[in-house]
């Protein structure tokens, strides 16, 4: 149950705008700060890690992927034959 309820919870993280929960982050960085005893305390906290969680999760997916595309567009070298030149004199 408590895995399905992640699974839940991180498909519903997943459907987020990044750029969206990025305008949220200083908001909830202060309130993580400025320790206090309460629940919302604690739920800024969460929502901080949610936010920086995305972040890191979408730039491993960028650096992959460009590091795939880097892969496939490597040009391959010609086979090193005699080159198609005439000497002159």
């Amino acid at each position: 149950m408590l895995e399905s309820a992640l699974e839940k919870l991180a498909e519903t993280i997943l459907n987020l705008d990044e750029a969206s929960l990025t305008s949220l982050w200083d908001k909830y960085k202060k309130k993580m700060e400025n320790f206090d005893t309460t629940r919302e305390w604690e739920q800024a906290v969460i929502i901080f890690f949610i936010i920086n969680s995305v972040r890191v999760k979408n730039h491993i997916f960028n650096e992959n992927i460009l590091n795939l595309h880097k892969k496939h567009d490597k040009p391959t070298k010609p086979p090193k034959d005699k080159p198609h030149l005439k000497l002159i004199k």
